[in-house]
């Protein structure tokens, strides 16, 4: 990955995993999984044209769910304390977004690794 692909990726990444956590500061349990979910989708989507390729929203749909089971995969816990600290009336506010920004953070860097590899033909 070279330093402008680097950046633009850094870039990318913390402000979806910044607007994740806004749609995961609402108190409503599992409307943070659908926020994650589009974030991420629309995350594939800029991924993609950083390494100069093109995905429809479809395609950009598959990936997310693919990166963000990965990534629960890999925090088990920490998918199941973002949700359960919702019904804690206050914690959920404080909890589940920073939870959130560390799982979309992650997904983002395995997605972008993938793209990278996909359109480029090697990884990192």
């Amino acid at each position: 990955m070279t330093e402008d692909q680097l950046k633009k990726c850094r870039n990318i990444i913390h402000s979806h995993a910044a607007a994740a956590a806004a749609g995961n500061a609402v108190p409503v349990p599992g409307l943070g999984f659908a926020t994650d979910m589009v974030t991420m989708s629309s995350m594939a989507m800029s991924l993609c044209g950083v390494f100069g390729g093109s995905i429809t929203q479809e395609a950009a749909k598959a990936m997310a769910i693919a990166s963000m089971k990965n990534s629960m995969l890999q925090q088990p816990v920490k998918t199941v304390a973002k949700e359960l600290s919702k019904f804690v009336p206050g914690l959920g506010l404080l909890v589940a977004p920073g939870l959130s920004v560390v799982m979309l953070e992650a997904a983002g860097w395995i997605l972008a690794r993938e793209l990278e590899a996909r359109t480029t033909g090697k990884a990192d």
